[in-house]
């Protein structure tokens, strides 16, 4: 495994990161990891801008264009075009933006369509829309069944890319195409995707999209995230949330809202510079890598993780809980197990990061900026090690707290 390190060629970007020694982290599709520049640039921002530009950095450090800044850089990393990526808010904001607006822009239509076990909070932001207007339902369908399901009621598909807890991921592109044919649009949350695996929203004729900052682009917990809004549809939407960064002259300070040109109308309150700051940094780590070495990295961790947890840990009531085949599936692996939260509390104490999901989930996330070879052959014999001695059953191990 160590010459398999020695022979990365993203095995650089690792020195890049601020890890704990004698942490083996996998837990990035949670929380990304520190970037070593994130630290001084904050404190650039804070000290220089703040401190010293004070007010005038709205202008003479860009503050007030970072939203779109920021975005055109994620929109290199999604197939997108520079113009149809922004950053703001929070993911659940942003999905609520954007569902009231696609659901509005059909009318007549009243089916939001998505899958029973979907991230919680795109449920709970669908099911808010639907009690907010009238004849609204949202619609849940096992994603086996999905693309059957998609009919003439069906105003927008809303999933996934890559599923949160098992790591399988759609074909954004045939599910898209099927949206379109029944006249839906569709509507996709890229937070494990982006930065794990290869997307091209544009080749996909992806309508909307969302994701978060802190995952796989390290911008820090509560990073700020990102909305996508095709070029042909950005003059027919509009935000149901009109602040006054979403119009189209703010600083005149009218009393009428009028909506801002492009995908700039979906803007609402003030950015948050401080968080901006940090996410720009994880951005412009993430574009110096070569994204062939990444995802191709991405699919070979995965792939001996879940080949050596067969070999090694056998017998001892772990079961698959993701796809099998790279190409269905990101870059995390899900494994079940009855005793699933008190494992991982174990493997933790151990000093291998990842996390519990309930019922009876362990969830390894595999960044492949920072995470090695070697990371995952340790990791395992340690898993094994846990497995074989039950050191799982302490006490201690099976208390819970707030964040699992």
């Amino acid at each position: 495994m160590h010459r398999r390190d020695a022979a990365d060629p993203l095995r650089p970007f690792r020195a890049r990161f601020a890890l704990p020694d004698g942490i083996r982290y996998f837990d990035g599709n949670s929380l990304g990891a520190l970037p070593v520049d994130t630290a001084a640039g904050i404190a650039r921002t804070v000290t220089e801008e703040w401190g010293q530009g004070l007010v005038r950095s709205w202008n003479d450090a860009d503050w007030i264009g970072a939203p779109q800044r920021v975005g055109a850089k994620i929109a290199r990393l999604i197939g997108a075009q520079t113009h149809e990526v922004l950053v703001a808010d929070s993911t659940s904001a942003n999905l609520y933006k954007l569902l009231v607006a696609a659901v509005r822009a059909r009318p007549g239509r009243r089916v939001i369509l998505t899958e029973p076990g979907n991230f919680p909070t795109d449920l709970y932001i669908a099911q808010g829309v639907a009690d907010l207007l009238p004849g609204i339902e949202v619609r849940s369908v096992p994603r086996e069944r999905i693309a059957d399901a998609i009919d003439a009621t069906t105003a927008v598909l809303m999933l996934t890319h890559v599923h949160y807890k098992s790591g399988a991921r759609f074909d954004m592109a045939a599910l898209t195409r099927r949206a379109h044919d029944h006249g839906a649009l569709a509507l996709w949350d890229l937070s494990h995707s982006t930065g794990a695996v290869a997307l091209d929203l544009r080749a996909d004729q992806v309508d909307l999209a969302v994701g978060c900052g802190y995952k796989y682009l390290n911008g820090g917990p509560g990073a700020p995230a990102f909305l996508y809004v095709a070029e042909h549809l950005q003059a027919t939407l509009s935000s149901p949330l009109t602040g006054w960064m979403g119009h189209a002259a703010g600083f005149r300070f009218e009393d009428d809202y009028a909506p801002a040109p492009g995908v700039s109308r979906f803007l609402c309150g003030t950015p948050p510079i401080l968080g901006l700051s940090a996410l720009e940094t994880g951005v412009d780590l993430m574009l110096e890598a070569d994204r062939a070495a990444l995802f191709a990295k991405s699919e070979a961790l995965t792939t001996l993780f879940i080949a050596l947890v067969e070999q090694r840990c056998a017998g001892h009531g772990l079961a698959l809980a993701t796809p099998r085949d790279p190409a269905a599936r990101g870059s995390h692996v899900s494994l079940r197990h009855a005793e699933a939260h008190a494992i991982m509390q174990a493997l933790i104490a151990r000093g291998v990061i990842g996390d519990f999901r309930a019922p009876d989930i362990l969830r390894f996330g595999f960044t492949p900026l920072y995470v090695g070879y070697a990371d995952v052959w340790h990791g395992v014999d340690i898993l094994r090690d846990v497995l074989q001695t039950g050191e799982w059953r302490q006490a201690r191990f099976q208390q819970r707290a707030a964040v699992t």
